[in-house]
């Protein structure tokens, strides 16, 4: 009996330590992944110092430009074009880069028994206009006239005018730095914060492009020109005195023609030269920009004479209706074309 009383409390004292076991392991288990991670946040020891969230790192009132950022995109013009380190022709053509413009005839001012200016416009637009446009490229740069125009003015010291006001007289020379600003359009500045660094603030220089020409809107070019009956020589001389590119700026939905700058033909004359025009069916055929101009392979319409006006105004300020406009230019060039052959007897 005795024997049987101990084992039943032995059996007793390990079913409650058991139970005990138990009851401690599942109080101190946590319930799922949520309760686990809390538990890990709650025994993280927290940083001796906490940075406020709603203090600024700066004073943004210490902030300061740390530079000037030029964003514009000048679209294409002055393009950089490498250089070919082979010859791309079958023959060497080193030694006829290099040309010279040829010396105009001397033309004395007592022998002059006729003249007249005309100013007339090249839209290259045309059909046979549209070398001014080409815009294939080679060891000189892009090919588009404008083009060479800056870079007669850039490489070769051309200087060119001012047109504000309608100035063609070459009074108020211009830099290209000058050319490049106004083909950037309107100067504006505002700040931008460093992609960098968020503490510093760069000052960006923007161009309100509205107020710049697009590459594809510099189409029309306007001579003006001197037409000069020599007695001596008994024939009409033509001289272009100047060139100035015209674009076509479009503000609130309104095309507004702007002419650029004016450069002075003769100091051009020798840039001219080295560019080759682009020949549409024949490449050994083509011949240079000055030989286009003195040679007058261009078509053209003419937009204001010196003759019968008083008032200086071209003829759309005189012609409202484009085609009567036309119409008028054609009967100027005609009457200069009589005007020269009235003076011989058959």
């Amino acid at each position: 009996m005795k024997k049987t009383f101990l084992l039943c409390l032995t059996v007793s004292l390990l079913a409650g330590t058991t139970a005990m076991a138990q009851f401690n392991l599942t109080r101190n288990r946590p319930k799922n992944a949520a309760d686990s991670a809390a538990a890990a946040k709650r025994d993280t020891t927290k940083p001796a110092t906490t940075t406020n969230a709603n203090k600024p790192a700066v004073d943004p009132a210490s902030i300061k430009p740390s530079k000037t950022v030029d964003t514009t995109i000048v679209g294409g013009f002055g393009e950089v074009v490498p250089r070919s380190l082979r010859n791309e022709t079958a023959a060497d053509r080193s030694q006829t880069r290099e040309k010279r413009p040829l010396e105009y005839e001397h033309l004395r001012e007592d022998d002059w028994l006729f003249s007249e200016f005309i100013w007339r416009e090249i839209d290259a637009r045309e059909k046979v206009n549209q070398p001014f446009m080409y815009p294939g490229k080679d060891d000189l740069g892009d090919q588009r006239f404008f083009s060479i125009l800056l870079s007669a003015i850039k490489n070769d010291s051309v200087v060119p005018f001012s047109a504000e006001g309608g100035d063609d007289r070459f009074t108020k020379p211009m830099s290209y730095d000058d050319i490049t600003k106004m083909l950037k359009g309107r100067l504006d500045t505002q700040l931008v914060q460093n992609a960098d660094n968020p503490n510093v603030v760069d000052t960006a220089v923007i161009y309100d492009t509205k107020f710049a020409p697009n590459p594809d809107s510099i189409y029309t070019f306007r001579l003006k020109e001197q037409w000069i009956f020599d007695k001596e020589a008994s024939r009409m001389f033509v001289r272009i005195i100047g060139i100035a590119p015209v674009a076509k700026l479009v503000i609130n939905g309104k095309s507004t023609p702007r002419t650029l700058f004016w450069i002075y033909y003769p100091d051009l004359r020798k840039t001219l030269t080295k560019y080759n025009v682009y020949n549409t069916k024949n490449y050994a055929g083509r011949m240079t920009w000055e030989e286009l101009f003195e040679s007058r392979f261009f078509g053209s319409y003419i937009v204001k004479t010196s003759s019968n006006n008083p008032s200086d105004r071209f003829l759309s300020a005189l012609i409202r209706d484009p085609l009567f406009r036309l119409l008028e230019g054609e009967n100027i060039k005609e009457r200069l074309f009589n005007y020269e052959q009235d003076l011989w007897q058959y």
